[in-house]
Parts: structure tokens; sequence; C-alpha cells
């Protein structure tokens, strides 16, 4: 008999967050007067709440190390909150965040138009993008066919009914952390 233990799905952990929004004396309405941090994992797109170490004041828009080894700046995460949860300012700190995060590593996300595939018979991932419908999702897949996309000038050159495919992928990450639909594509 296997154990039960092996039946378990993997833990997915951030190494670094970036701050949306500091609240020195917490959430207004619940009470509690200990600071908290809300912010976004740099690599899974989690949405954080964190917990500032004594006498550190957290700075919006900043990288802080989450991970296992020791912190700087952060006590511990107390764990992930939903995009209603989010403050009016780490809301308005959520676009840049996001596109900066699409910015640094645009290799990853141009691989998801190489790479993406079929979710059923009916409905392919290219579909969930804002914008792309049936005939946008087969003038990418055979563009991808004649070879792999490169950048998103590449996708914008050579497929040009799609006008700005970085500005698709992160309407889409935002869909996601908002929760809009049942489909994870970008966040964990």
């Amino acid at each position: 008999m296997i154990p039960r233990s092996n039946f378990q799905k993997p833990v997915i952990k951030e190494d670094y967050a970036i701050v949306l929004d500091y609240l020195s004396n917490g959430y207004p309405m619940e009470g509690r007067r200990m600071p908290v941090g809300q912010g976004i994992g740099k690599n899974h797109l989690f949405l954080l709440e964190l917990i500032p170490k004594k006498d550190v004041a957290l700075t919006p828009l900043k990288e802080v190390y989450i991970g296992d080894d020791k912190r700087d700046e952060i006590h511990h995460v107390a764990g992930k909150i939903p995009y209603s949860k989010l403050t009016s300012t780490a809301k308005m700190n959520l676009d840049s965040v996001i596109t900066k995060i699409v910015e640094i590593n645009p290799e990853k996300w141009v691989s998801f138009f190489n790479k993406s595939s079929p979710i059923s018979k009916r409905l392919h991932q290219l579909e969930l993008l804002p914008g792309i419908g049936n005939k946008h999702m087969w003038a990418i897949l055979e563009a991808r066919e004649q070879s792999l996309f490169t950048s998103f000038e590449d996708i914008e050159k050579r497929v040009p009914s799609i006008p700005n495919p970085k500005e698709l992928i992160i309407k889409r990450i935002k869909s996601e952390l908002n929760e809009e639909d049942k489909y994870r594509m970008f966040i964990a």
C-alpha cells in the first residue's frame, strides 16, 4: 500500500515578492493594530499578506525576500489573499508591477504562445487571452508551425492581427488574479 502522503500536491513557494501596499496600523476594520503588507509573488504571482519584522516599514513597489533562508524585512508570510482584499493602493500598484514582471522575463511569457495547447475539443489556451478568438488562435498556431516565436515583437510582426501580445498577457494575469473564470495559466 502506498502511504497517503505520496498523494499530496507539492507546495509551491515564492522566494521574492513585490510590495503593493503597506499598512503600518494593520487593516482599519479588523481591530488588530499589527503592521501588514500586501504583495505579489514575483515568480508564481500569488497575492500575499506579508508580516514585516518589528520596526521595519515596507516600501511599496520594493522587492523583498520571502524564501526559506534568513529574511531581512519580512517576519513571515501570513498566506495568500484574494484580489478582493487588496487595498485601493495595492490594486493601483498592481498594474505597474505586473507589467514590470512581464517585462523582466519576456521569454517566459512568449513561450506561452509557443507551447499553448487545447484545453478541450472546443477550447484552446490561446482563446483565454482577452480578444483572441478562433480566427486569431489559428493565425498564431499557423505562424508558430513555421518557426517558434522569439519575442513579443516577433509575434506582432508575424501575426499582425494581434497588435500587443504583451498587453494580452498582462490582462489575462489580472483576470486570473480577479478570479474571473476557472482556468489558471499564469497564476500557480
